[in-house]
């Protein structure tokens, strides 16, 4: 009787631990089939052997259509020679932890990955497969190439304008008499390179990958006229006619310019005379953008008699860079500026 009873309790002890097992392994495999990632099997044919919702739902293919599948159905062609490689891997008892490839949809898009992979053992210790864990990492990626983006952009405006404010420090001090002229006359010229840059700022994911944004003639136009803006006299700058956009890479060019234009209106011109007023009108050509700068009531104009200043300089180098043209009538009423430059170099 005694004999029959330890049976009984040794029945009982595997049944328990048949049960605990049994239930260990409904937990584990309700984990796998809910969980986000892509979990799935493979043996070490590399056939598919197990398929969760998360592969489904991450590559488009049902379990009934990937289990007794190769493997190879999610990888690109080019890439085939990874799975012997991965396989090697695992049947020396290796895993692969986070290793980043590509692999394919059922619909023919091509995924960044994160996989790891793991032997799977028998009860014997013997390898007979692998369990793979994928992960979508494409809009990490896309993040990390967007930044990489940012940054080269950064790196080529900050050299760009650090190359111009040594340029226009560099030519203010030839033609200016003081030390103070130096500072005044650079410093107005780097605040107009601020202010149009502002213009060129990134909002959104698409403007950083495509670099700065573009802005509009008429708005660097604006930009660089609004200090001179008085609110008693607010119609001292007219703009009018077809606007365009202008790209970031000739922004500085047109922003000293521009400077240029209203710097020498101040001193000489239509804004030294409180009643003085400035029309610009753009015109959208055949292939080019005229810019007509008329200057109105100011003080009766005078031909300068030095044109090698830095700003007869910078105005002839700025208009030669991009490829335009620019004729100046020193009429007395008011000076006239016709600039005209291709479209085309202003775009792009």
């Amino acid at each position: 009787m005694e004999l029959q009873v330890i049976a009984l309790d040794t029945d009982k002890n595997a049944f328990t631990r048949r049960l605990s097992g049994e239930r260990a392994a409904q937990h584990y495999a309700a984990i796998v089939e809910s969980s986000t990632d892509a979990i799935l099997s493979k043996d070490l044919n590399g056939i598919i052997t197990s398929w969760n919702r998360g592969a489904q739902l991450l590559f488009g293919y049902t379990a009934e259509e990937a289990v007794g599948q190769p493997v190879t159905l999610l990888i690109p062609v080019d890439r085939h020679d990874e799975e012997p490689f991965i396989l090697g891997r695992i049947r020396r008892g290796e895993s692969v932890d986070h290793y980043e490839t590509i692999r394919q949809t059922k619909d023919g898009r091509l995924l960044d990955i994160s996989l790891t992979v793991s032997p799977i053992k028998n009860e014997n210790g013997d390898i007979i497969g692998a369990s793979k864990i994928a992960r979508d990492i494409s809009e990490s990626k896309r993040a990390q190439e967007r930044l990489k983006l940012l940054l080269r952009e950064m790196d080529h405006r900050v050299k760009n304008l650090f190359s111009l404010a040594i340029s226009v420090l560099s030519l203010s001090g030839r033609s200016a008499k003081t030390a103070n002229a130096v500072v005044e006359t650079a410093s107005a010229r780097l605040t107009a390179l601020a202010r149009a840059h502002a213009l060129t700022l990134s909002h959104s994911h698409a403007d950083v990958v495509e670099g700065a944004r573009p802005t509009t003639l008429h708005s660097l136009i604006r930009a660089i006229t609004a200090p001179h803006h008085e609110q008693e006299t607010s119609g001292r700058f007219s703009i009018t006619g077809s606007d365009m956009t202008v790209s970031a890479g000739v922004i500085s060019s047109l922003a000293l310019l521009l400077h240029e234009f209203v710097t020498n209106a101040t001193k000489y011109g239509a804004l030294a005379a409180s009643s003085g007023y400035i029309e610009i009108d753009c015109a959208d050509q055949a292939g080019t953008m005229d810019v007509t700068w008329s200057e109105h009531g100011g003080p009766p104009v005078i031909p300068p008699l030095d044109k090698k200043g830095f700003g007869d300089v910078l105005i002839r180098s700025t208009v030669e860079s991009l490829k335009g043209t620019i004729d100046r009538e020193w009429n007395r009423e008011g000076l006239i500026i016709r600039l005209s430059v291709p479209r085309e170099n202003l775009t792009t």
